[in-house]
């Protein structure tokens, strides 16, 4: 089938919720992508942080298809044999004790909300429902998540929203302890804020919450959905620091591409989990489990998550560098790990479609920032491609924007 009947059937048959670029892709391997007509893309956005063994990787692969030739689902109601494995190895790489399996980023941080609320009904009182979220910060699209999230353009038309979360800026550690009150549960927060345009914390940003968490006696939340599994340098960002929290979400990168999320918490708090109190038909099935299982033993056993500062300080060096060279375009560069975000100084909607255009696939974060999070496993000669597509398109766009 070619791009043009795709993009026909598409238009006809797919609700318009995506503001889609002219592209079909319909192969993946490695860092590399080919559309219908066969044009190869280097892929510098994995899916949004997802693909993080690059695309159709042959032990994720093959997990899936031995998988889907044994069982694919089962009721929660029984054991998982892959699930349990799955959650094991987990708990290893985290803090946790215990985890609630789902199916994506939003369904884990709906199920840390309703943990944080429980733990809050039966330790901290009855009314202790409410939870701090930042500014700019993105939890999903439900309606819980996207009332957690700290962006109006995402509640926008879906009032009245649901009641009991407070918001305060990113980095102000002030503002968090003004908003803490007997009702307050817990801070939920994003170690590096995604969506928001890749902001980092400020430095001792997040020992601070943790010691206030503490002092206050409300719990602390990180939303690892797009920066786990990896992606900064850690198996998760957090842990760039000594501080543990309560509850933990991931999703995106843990099965590869394969949907399935995950709530993470110690067994204190999990433990106002008890049967029946939440489910999931799909959660942590044998085959989302398998997917997953597959991609946490390949980037343990082969080492690449210990490889990704490097890459990254390799990529970040690049990009400073055209910072340097078109200072008139770029304002700043700000990553950790292989997730960069690029503040412009010209549209990036331009600057996206001009790499797309020369088979670089790049997205945008924030409100007019580049995002760039290849998969773990691109190597410095595909960076330095990256890198030679990113010049001309900025030599090109100095054209239009002199």
């Amino acid at each position: 089938m070619y791009s043009s009947e795709i993009f026909a059937l598409t238009e006809n048959y797919v609700a318009p919720t995506y503001k889609r670029f002219p592209l079909a892709l319909v192969r993946g391997a490695g860092v590399r992508l080919w559309d219908a007509e066969d044009n190869e893309y280097l892929d510098a956005l994995a899916g949004i942080a997802v693909c993080n063994l690059g695309h159709c990787h042959p032990r994720v692969r093959d997990a899936i298809a031995a998988q889907a030739g044994r069982l694919m689902h089962v009721s929660n109601l029984y054991h998982i044999e892959p699930q349990a494995r799955l959650a094991k190895i987990l708990c290893e790489l985290s803090f946790a004790d215990k985890v609630f399996f789902c199916n994506s980023g939003a369904e884990a941080n709906e199920a840390a909300i309703k943990l944080a609320r429980r733990y809050g009904h039966e330790v901290l009182g009855e009314g202790a429902k409410r939870i701090i979220t930042m500014h700019h910060s993105f939890h999903g699209r439900t309606m819980a998540t996207i009332t957690a999230t700290g962006q109006k353009k995402v509640q926008t038309g879906y009032q009245p929203l649901l009641d009991g979360f407070d918001y305060v800026p990113f980095n102000d550690i002030a503002a968090v302890a003004a908003a803490i009150t007997d009702k307050t549960c817990a801070v939920l927060v994003e170690p590096v804020q995604g969506e928001g345009g890749v902001i980092l914390p400020a430095a001792g940003y997040l020992d601070q919450l943790r010691a206030l968490c503490d002092e206050r006696g409300v719990l602390l939340m990180f939303d690892e959905v797009q920066t786990g599994i990896g992606r900064t340098g850690t198996f998760f960002a957090h842990q760039h620091s000594s501080i543990v929290p309560d509850i933990m979400t991931a999703a995106k990168a843990l099965g590869n591409g394969f949907p399935i999320g995950a709530m993470l918490a110690s067994n204190r708090v999990m433990s106002h989990f008890g049967p029946g109190s939440h489910a999931s038909t799909f959660g942590g099935n044998p085959l989302a489990s398998a997917a997953a299982l597959a991609t946490l033993e390949t980037l343990r056993d082969e080492k690449i998550v210990e490889k990704v500062a490097d890459k990254g300080a390799f990529l970040r060096a690049g990009l400073e560098s055209l910072q340097q060279r078109f200072p008139d375009k770029i304002a700043s560069v700000r990553g950790l790990g292989l997730m960069f975000g690029v503040d412009l100084k010209i549209p990036v909607g331009e600057v996206v479609a001009a790499c797309l255009k020369r088979r670089l696939l790049v997205g945008s974060a924030g409100e007019n920032t580049l995002r760039i999070t290849p998969p773990l496993i691109i190597e410095k000669t595909e960076i330095e491609l990256l890198l030679q597509i990113l010049t001309e398109v900025l030599k090109d766009v100095e054209q239009h924007h002199p």
